[in-house]
Parts: structure tokens; sequence; C-alpha cells
């Protein structure tokens, strides 16, 4: 596992496809400020959350997200949050009594997981937009007024691309500008919310509300 500071995230990786697991875990310990302390199939959740003491759960649920989901409610009671990852074809019936705290699609990018996992840990309700109507109990982080951070339209168009792991490059495409144009709305969006990093401000956008997932 990736060495990590105190002041990291400390995260389980639970996901009973052995490639999945393994995959999940070098992709979020590759993301500044998260620190995967262990991954193991479902049946060992229990044990693990006492021996590592995890600050969030991130539980690939598989193929059948009813049933996984089923799982995480049977095997964990008043733990860690849990950002749950779903299947976005098969969505996620029954989701007003998923025992976790994000839902969020299994071909998330890692930064937009880590967003939600440091959500989590701030007490947040992060559910994909798709899923939130189905959601009964709790409510989804509200986007704050985009005026009010001071970023521009295009500034939060860029932010979302950042969210969803796109590169500079990527992002100039989508956006049909050059990509010393998106350097500079990468470096406004990182000054403006303090930040100096692209992880540090997709996070700090999701904690404040200003950019829901």
């Amino acid at each position: 596992m990736a060495e990590f500071d105190y002041n990291s995230t400390r995260i389980l990786v639970v996901a009973d496809d052995t490639l999945a697991r393994s995959g999940l875990a070098a992709e979020l310990s590759g993301v500044p400020g998260m620190a995967v302390v262990a991954k193991m199939p479902s049946l060992d959740v229990a044990a693990a959350i006492d021996a590592y003491q995890p600050d969030a759960i991130v539980w690939d649920v598989g193929w059948d997200s009813a049933a996984g989901v089923s799982r995480i409610v049977g095997l964990v009671g008043e733990g860690p949050p849990i950002v749950a990852l779903v299947h976005r074809e098969n969505g996620l019936p029954g989701i007003a009594g998923l025992g976790a705290v994000g839902v969020v699609y299994r071909d998330a990018a890692a930064e937009r997981i880590a967003a939600a996992v440091v959500a989590a840990t701030q007490g947040l309700v992060i559910v994909e937009p798709e899923l939130s109507a189905s959601l009964s109990g709790g409510a989804s982080a509200s986007p704050r007024d985009e005026a009010e951070r001071g970023l521009t339209a295009r500034e939060m168009q860029v932010l979302r691309l950042m969210a969803d792991g796109s590169s500079n490059k990527a992002i100039a495409y989508d956006l049909d500008i050059s990509e010393h144009t998106v350097k500079f709305h990468v470096n406004s969006i990182m000054g403006k919310l303090g930040v100096h990093s692209r992880t540090e401000a997709v996070m700090n956008a999701t904690r404040s509300g200003l950019l829901p997932l």
C-alpha cells in the first residue's frame, strides 16, 4: 500500500472481484490525500473495520447493485461512512434503504471518488444526480450559487471536467479552446478556491457544495 501522512484520509477498499479491488486500490492510492489502508472482499469487512480503523469505506458493489447494497446494509452497522460504487446501467433500486453515504458510478474517475470520500467524512450525502430522485431520507449536497465563489460559467465548466478526471488536453478538446486557456482557467479556479492542486480544487468544491456529484 502507498505510504501516507497523518492528514491523509484512511480508506478501506471493498470489492468481491479481485481485479476491481486491486485496480480501485491502485487508483485511489495515486490521489493526494488518500491512503488505502487495506483492500478485501465483502465477507471480511466487519473485522477489517476494527483492525484498520478507516475513515471511510469505498465499496464496489459489483454488477448487481441491488444485491450489493443489501450486503452493505447487512454487514456494516454504525461504522465509518461508505461510498458505494454502482453500475451505471443497472441503477439502484431501493436506494432509500442504502447504508452508504455516497453513491458514485463504478466508472467514475479516481478524483471524483476521492471527492465523494472527503464529502462523506464531512457528513454530506453525495449521490449521482440521476439516482438522487430515488433517495428518500437525507438530501444530497446542494450546489452553491456560482457567483458566491466568484467562478465564471466557463470556470465551472472546466471544474466539472476536472472532477471527471479530464486532462487539460481533454478539457481543451471538449470545450474547443486552447490548452493554454485551460491552464489559465485551472490556475484561476485554484486561486479562487485557495488550493494548490487540481485534486484539492475538486475536493474543496465538493465539500462546499459548489460541485455536487
